[in-house]
């Protein structure tokens, strides 16, 4: 059977996600919630009913489970609303401004999904794998890279809790999802070239050196402009093996990204196992909220 998929929040994300959504066989998204009308029109498809609030496509009913997709200081009372109505929960990364907001995000009574779509990548989970299995030895140190071809709206980067909350929560959970090792301090790096003008509250790109639990160190480096466009990539350092993992990366990576968001869907709507949990959330939140502390007090630290 189709699992009965609505969304809230029909901005940029909302839209790749229905765009990804289009050929699942198990997932469709039959209807769509966002106060504007210009968004809706742009999430019209046929046989999918568009709302002008949360609450009426509640109301409404039909539905299995929920995809929120709104701006992130949205995303708990939206999680709340719909956790009212007992349905499960997929909602974008994170799931909240703060570590506090995430904790409460988690005690909602329902299933709740956090949207880290590293997770269903194949090339990544075969790396996981590789590292689980000890066939790389011991890992001496990850590298975790994400740099965007171009930065989003002054708006949303304003709003967004900046480049760790926004961008690092993924490599946050990665690291951790990947090794199978927790982050237990780290030091953050800021150069000093900004745009122009600079974004108050949101770095142009920062780096983080990361202790791990095992004994294992890692880097996180993120970027808001990368002349090739958007990249992701993963380097892993062992005792016995090297892997240099660009899954995302020019020029099939909208593919890929497309691919993992309809895998996840499609995980969320079977309750498999494998998805990010609210604990996971937590955890990359904590560690992006210090890298954040940490930016806040460094002395290169961008207007």
């Amino acid at each position: 059977m189709t699992f009965r998929l609505g969304m809230v929040g029909a901005g940029r994300m909302g839209l790749t996600h229905l765009s990804a959504l289009a050929d699942s066989p198990s997932v469709c998204a039959v209807a769509v919630a966002d106060p504007s009308p210009p968004a809706r029109e742009a999430a019209a498809a046929p046989g999918r009913v568009l709302y002008a609030s949360t609450e009426a496509m509640l109301e409404a009913g039909g539905l299995d489970g929920v995809l929120i997709a709104t701006p992130t200081g949205l995303h708990l009372p939206t999680i709340r609303l719909v956790a009212a109505s007992g349905l499960p929960i997929l909602c974008e990364k994170p799931c909240g401004l703060t570590v506090a907001e995430a904790r409460a995000a988690a005690a909602v009574g329902v299933r709740l999904q956090v949207a880290y779509w590293r997770r269903f990548v194949p090339e990544l989970e075969r790396l996981r794998a590789r590292i689980a299995s000890g066939d790389m030895g011991g890992i001496y140190f990850v590298v975790s890279t994400q740099w965007d071809g171009a930065p989003p709206s002054v708006a949303f980067r304003s709003g967004s809790g900046g480049i760790f909350i926004d961008m690092g929560v993924h490599e946050f959970d990665q690291i951790r999802w990947l090794t199978g090792q927790q982050i237990t301090a780290l030091r953050v790096a800021v150069p000093a070239t900004t745009a122009d003008p600079p974004v108050a509250g949101d770095a142009e790109s920062a780096q983080v050196l990361c202790d791990l639990s095992g004994g294992s160190t890692a880097m996180v480096s993120l970027g808001r402009r990368f002349p090739l466009g958007d990249v992701c990539r993963v380097e892993v350092y062992g005792t016995r093996d090297y892997a240099d993992c660009r899954f995302l990366w020019p020029p099939d990576g909208d593919a890929v990204f497309h691919a993992a968001l309809r895998r996840q869907a499609e995980a969320f709507a079977s309750a498999a196992e494998g998805g990010a949990t609210a604990a996971d959330a937590i955890a990359a939140l904590e560690a992006a909220t210090e890298a954040s502390r940490a930016l806040q007090r460094s002395p290169d630290t961008e207007p």
